[in-house]
């Protein structure tokens, strides 16, 4: 797989008030992507209401790319008509909003320098547990697990030692027989090469994600090299099928 057919796979990104529709067009072409995809949060700031995700639509469905939805809860889509749900291309969710997540019941903010950790390893059984509810929710369609395996920055630099094989298996295999495929983020660098290979083993497939909103989109420098190191083919890697738009 060239670098080149890399381009294809970012299906991460975001309009904001600094990046049109348009202007992720006019950046694609430039940078010689062949696709990519906008994704909308469903959230209290972003989609809450089927006028929400219809004016969405409206928004971007005569631009040349996919269109999806970011969620964050398992029961999201009860919130939507399935006729809106249906256009949309693919469906992502990550598990940075983890309820519950320490001995003291604090709905975690994963990224942020604030999350709070009381034991490292009672996170990670809640945080596995979390994955597992996501990856295993039959109520909600999903598509692309986002940011697997991203710790809180306070117990980051036990990561290798947290994310022990046993609960990496775990993963890969909820992944694997609900037909999950895993993000490769290049915002978060998540995953590592390890888990990448005992996913792609398994026959998980793969997306690439810049996840911005600003002038970073597009790129994918983690993704590439990573992807380079663990020789993925383009057959490694799951493509949206485009859905009628009304």
């Amino acid at each position: 797989m060239s670098e080149k057919t890399f381009f294809l796979y970012d299906l991460h990104l975001h309009r904001s008030a600094s990046q049109s529709a348009q202007d992720l067009v006019d950046k694609a072409a430039a940078g010689g992507f062949k696709s990519f995809g906008i994704l909308q949060p469903v959230s209290a700031r972003g989609i809450k209401t089927d006028d929400d995700l219809q004016k969405f639509i409206n928004e971007v469905k005569d631009y040349p790319c996919y269109m999806g939805l970011q969620t964050a809860t398992p029961g999201w889509s009860k919130v939507f008509s399935k006729e809106l749900i249906d256009q949309m291309d693919y469906i992502v969710m990550d598990p940075q909003y983890m309820p519950n997540g320490n001995k003291y019941g604090d709905l975690m903010e994963v990224w942020d320098f604030n999350c709070y950790i009381d034991d490292p390893e009672d996170f990670m059984k809640r945080n596995v547990e979390w994955y597992l509810k996501i990856l295993n929710n039959a109520d909600d369609p999903l598509d692309i697990f986002s940011w697997p395996l991203f710790l809180p920055p306070s117990i980051q630099r036990e990561y290798y030692m947290l994310w022990t094989q046993e609960r990496m298996e775990q993963i890969v295999e909820a992944a694997r027989k609900n037909h999950i495929a895993l993000e490769i983020n290049d915002l978060g660098h998540t995953p590592h090469a390890g888990f990448i290979l005992m996913a792609k083993k398994a026959g998980v497939k793969f997306t690439f994600g810049s996840d911005t909103g600003d002038r970073r989109s597009f790129r994918l420098d983690y993704c590439k090299e990573v992807a380079t190191l663990c020789n993925l083919t383009e057959d490694d890697f799951f493509v949206p099928v485009r859905k009628p738009r009304k």
